[in-house]
């Protein structure tokens, strides 16, 4: 099949820069229709923050002092050997926040830099300091999230002073010195449809960036807020935008594969603890890779249909009833992340698995 402009150009950057990176992304397609996942990993390696962000989704993890120990280096080095072998090319660093490691180049290293596409978080308060060396060091891209042009509306929602500005010097930054970017930010459904979004995307178009929207779940600070939820119809309008702006979601294709829902298909968030969760968003471990093998973990997620199976929804963005069964029934009020045993029954086991046709 004929690869799409976009996802050429993408590959012969990688041919050109990272070799090793290209031979496994080359492989992506026939390993997701033999039913591997071709996960990135998020790696929450520290919870450590500068920030106390309106939408946190980790402060059970942050307040949860009676946990396993946490991640080394070495135990990273270890996960990363895995994710190798088994084909897989991106990592995600993520947190907390990332610049604020104080073992950000070791940890750089253990994961490898040319033998993975390394992405960062941040927050940008930090960030325009800090990236000339993260690129020196082989992290290949910034994730920066933003939540409105408004200094004074996106510092509130950050609950730190000064946070706008800091993330726009670090937007600048990145941009002299070469450092690839694109923007996240967080949006309900009420967002999606105002006047400020679409100021909002057209402004970072115009600096030539891409914009990432995560749909605000019921989960973390907005636990139990369940209007500001998503629904099919507002889906489709954010396709209908995507053909306008440079604007994608997780529900974007990629790679020129149509996946739905990429929980443990093309996604999976490695906590600070070690847990495997198919979404950072859902507090549900499919096993603890400082206990089992990361091939087997990703097996166990793929047996649980709604990781297994094609959906094209997210869950956690989109269906009410499923939240309420799955996270406010399951999760909500436990110490997490629950184990996947104790959320999934065998009525919830694949049955008709994504890659047979």
């Amino acid at each position: 099949m004929a690869l799409s402009e976009k996802e050429q150009n993408s590959r012969n950057y990688l041919k050109e820069k990272k070799p090793r990176v290209f031979e496994k992304v080359t492989k992506f397609t026939e390993k997701y229709n033999c039913g591997e996942s071709i996960a990135i990993i998020q790696l929450q390696y520290r919870y450590m923050c500068n920030m106390l962000c309106e939408h946190c989704a980790i402060e059970a993890y942050q307040k949860n002092s009676a946990r396993k120990r946490s991640l080394t280096v070495a135990d990273v080095k270890n996960l990363a050997d895995q994710a190798d072998s088994l084909g897989l090319a991106r990592f995600v660093i993520s947190g907390g926040e990332p610049t604020t490691f104080p073992d950000l180049d070791e940890l750089v290293a253990a994961i490898g830099p040319d033998r993975f596409f390394i992405n960062s978080d941040s927050n940008g308060y930090l960030l325009a300091e800090k990236v000339q060396h993260m690129k020196d060091i082989g992290i290949d891209r910034i994730q920066l999230s933003i939540d409105s042009l408004d200094p004074e509306e996106h510092d509130a929602f950050r609950r730190k002073p000064g946070a706008w500005q800091r993330a726009m010097d670090g937007l600048e930054e990145c941009q002299r010195i070469g450092m690839p970017l694109f923007i996240q930010t967080v949006v309900t459904k009420e967002r999606l449809y105002s006047e400020e979004f679409e100021k909002f995307v057209k402004f970072f178009n115009d600096k030539g960036l891409m914009v990432f929207i995560s749909f605000a779940k019921p989960v973390g600070a907005y636990a139990g807020n369940y209007s500001c939820m998503i629904d099919e119809k507002d889906l489709a309008y954010e396709r209908e935008l995507e053909k306008k702006y440079r604007l994608c979601t997780h529900l974007t294709p990629a790679y020129d594969l149509d996946m739905g829902c990429i929980g443990v298909k093309d996604f999976v968030s490695v906590t600070q603890y070690g847990d495997v969760q198919p979404c950072p968003y859902f507090h549900c471990s499919l096993g603890n890779v400082l206990e089992t093998p990361l091939e087997e973990i990703l097996k166990n997620g793929l047996g649980i249909k709604y990781f297994g199976e094609h959906y094209d929804e997210c869950f956690l963005a989109e269906d009410e009833a499923w939240m309420r069964k799955y996270y406010e029934g399951k999760i909500l009020g436990k110490p997490v992340p629950v184990p996947y045993t104790e959320v999934f029954g065998p009525e919830d086991a694949t049955q008709k698995p994504y890659w047979v046709k």
